[in-house]
């Protein structure tokens, strides 16, 4: 082989593989310009509904009963009967009072009663023997007066011995202390072998369990706004959750609305009552209180979490025809349920991005919809209707 064609081939490698890299080059290059898929997001259609809107407020429960227990009569405590802090029913025997010196007493008036009831007999028995005599003119007219008025006396005795003798009843009974309702029992103020003062002296608090009451209040304009609350006998519903609770297990209605405003602070005060079987609420806990204060026709809900904020506003993402996650603003009103109320920024019928928000890395990006019923906010709503 000359030298000539050596370098020839030479020439044509090199050319070659020049060629081999640039075709990887540009293969590789086509490889990182490919766009990435648009991603997918979960969509649903935005529908207009007839809805109460609900208002929440801070409450408080209380009792419907509350009684601090004293004693009737006065005495050394001789027995603790209940179990502080015990549910009890109404008639249950609380405290007993040293009970023999009113027995002693009881007897006493027992026995002064067959005394006066005797005195009665003797006295009836002269007084007719007396009325006899005086047919016949045997006896002056004073001496009858006299016999007669020592009837009607012996009568009277009688009378106030079967009141001393009542009332001697009454002493021994209030010896024990009952519960005059049923519920939950305090501490006890007092222990055995301590004097009891009648009327004076504090045992025990005794507050009802079931129903409940919880307390709440409203500001002027929502009290005057509020068609439900001054509606004449309409049962307005309330839903009642704890202070430390997301969700509002307990149902009661409005029963009492205040016939005036509190001066100091401008509320009005709303009354609800409860069932509380389980005895799980206590007088004194916070609650918040849902009332419904409106109604909105044609109202559009929206699931909240597909609602982001921009400084001051807040916005949505919807599709339009191709796809494009376009940002729309809105105003947004109450909460239903999780849900909220729309104002303004959209009237029904638009794709509304409610998954998948962190995907949209900018406005107009085209994105891939899965279409899905907006299940929560229709069961939530049906709840809202059904509850009122």
């Amino acid at each position: 082989m000359n030298t000539f064609t050596f370098h020839k081939i030479k020439q044509l490698s090199v050319a070659g593989l020049l060629l081999a890299v640039l075709a990887g080059c540009d293969a590789s290059g086509q490889e990182t310009a490919a766009a990435p898929p648009p991603p997918e997001v979960e969509v649903a259609t935005v529908s207009t509904r007839d809805v109460t809107l609900w208002d929440t407020f801070t409450g408080r429960i209380a009792a419907p009963e509350t009684v601090a227990l004293r004693p009737r009569v006065s005495g050394y405590i001789d027995k603790v009967a209940f179990t502080e802090g015990e549910l009890v029913k109404q008639g249950d025997v609380l405290f007993v009072i040293d009970q023999r010196p009113y027995q002693a007493r009881l007897q006493m008036a027992k026995a002064e009663l067959e005394r006066a009831r005797s005195q009665r007999l003797l006295s009836n028995r002269e007084a007719q023997r007396a009325e006899q005599l005086w047919e016949r003119r045997a006896i002056s007219r004073e001496e009858l007066d006299q016999r007669s008025a020592a009837r009607a006396i012996a009568q009277a005795g009688v009378d106030s011995a079967q009141a001393s003798l009542d009332n001697a009843k009454l002493d021994l009974a209030y010896t024990e202390v009952k519960a005059p309702v049923g519920g939950r029992m305090g501490r006890a103020e007092i222990t055995r072998g301590n004097l009891a003062t009648a009327d004076s002296t504090l045992l025990a608090t005794l507050v009802s369990v079931d129903p409940m009451y919880v307390y709440f209040e409203s500001d002027q304009q929502t009290a005057d706004n509020n068609p439900y609350a001054t509606a004449e006998h309409a049962v307005v519903p309330v839903r009642v959750g704890l202070a430390n609770s997301e969700d509002y297990p307990h149902e009661g209605q409005l029963d009492f609305v205040d016939n005036q405003f509190n001066a100091a602070t401008g509320t009005l005060q709303y009354r609800a009552v409860i069932a509380n079987p389980q005895g799980s609420l206590r007088p004194g806990q916070f609650a918040r209180v849902q009332m419904p204060v409106a109604a909105a026709s044609k109202a559009i809900l929206i699931d909240q979490k597909a609602v982001l904020t921009d400084q001051d506003r807040r916005y949505v993402y919807l599709l339009d025809e191709q796809n494009h996650a376009t940002r729309h603003f809105v105003e947004t009103g109450r909460r239903v349920d999780g849900l909220l109320v729309i104002n303004k920024g959209l009237s029904g019928g638009e794709r509304l991005v409610v998954n998948g928000l962190q995907k949209i890395l900018f406005p107009g990006m085209q994105v891939v919809p899965q279409l899905v019923a907006m299940a929560s906010a229709d069961r939530q709503i049906a709840v809202a209707q059904n509850s009122f």
